[in-house]
């Protein structure tokens, strides 16, 4: 397995797409707008984000539970990606944690990501970075407006599109570790692959409510397919 130094590692999972990508230039350090992870849940940010994506999904129309819900699968996506993807691809978990991992709020896409951390973590410690340290605070933040049941349904859904994204063995050997995590496990399951899976195709126990927007439709986890 290769492995590298943190900063070429990010550079590589970052070339997988955009959700992938954390910065690690150190010129970055001197933006004040920079905020640590430990910042987001519960910020002004994290509300304005889900008014943001409510008024783009279609505004007053869109109940604030479903833009809520769809705001922090997005994040989620965005915060899990790019841990899962360097022990996938190198072995390496970079020292991510509240105060090593800094967002910066963007009007339009996914919001960036960036680290000043040159450390690692033990490979092991994954499944407990992306359930407590990443995913739980924000699903407490949200869970006011959306039940917690099915937030942990998005985060899951999020973990096992990384696996997808990234493909082969090793991302099935990784993503199954993550997903067997007590946050997560109860909140899909692994059924038989369908296209493009080769392994397992993942089913949440819940749904997103994307299928509530005006044009909404079900997703292709989602609890409510037959």
């Amino acid at each position: 397995m290769v492995e590298g130094t943190v900063r070429s590692v990010l550079a590589d999972v970052g070339r997988v797409g955009p959700f992938f990508a954390v910065s690690t230039d150190p010129a970055e350090e001197v933006d004040p707008t920079w905020r640590p992870l430990r910042e987001l849940a519960g910020s002004a940010a994290l509300a304005e984000r889900v008014a943001h994506v409510r008024r783009v999904l279609g505004g007053p129309a869109v109940e604030e539970r479903v833009a809520a819900s769809i705001a922090l699968q997005g994040l989620a996506a965005r915060l899990v990606s790019a841990p899962i993807a360097a022990v996938v691809r190198h072995g390496v978990l970079p020292a991510f944690g509240p105060d090593t991992l800094f967002w910066r709020v963007a009007v339009t896409g996914p919001w960036p990501l960036w680290t000043d951390t040159a450390a690692r973590r033990d490979p092991a410690e994954l499944p407990a970075l992306v359930a407590e340290e990443i995913a739980a605070p924000l699903v407490e933040a949200v869970s006011e407006q959306v039940s917690a049941r099915l937030l942990w349904g998005n985060v899951a859904s999020s973990v096992a599109g990384a696996k997808r994204m990234l493909g082969g063995a090793r991302a099935t050997e990784v993503v199954d570790a993550v997903l067997a995590h007590p946050l997560l496990a109860d909140a899909g399951e692994r059924r038989a692959p369908e296209p493009p899976d080769r392994d397992w195709t993942f089913r949440r126990r819940s749904c997103c409510l994307y299928y509530r927007l005006p044009d909404g439709g079900k997703c292709g986890d989602c609890a409510l397919l037959p």
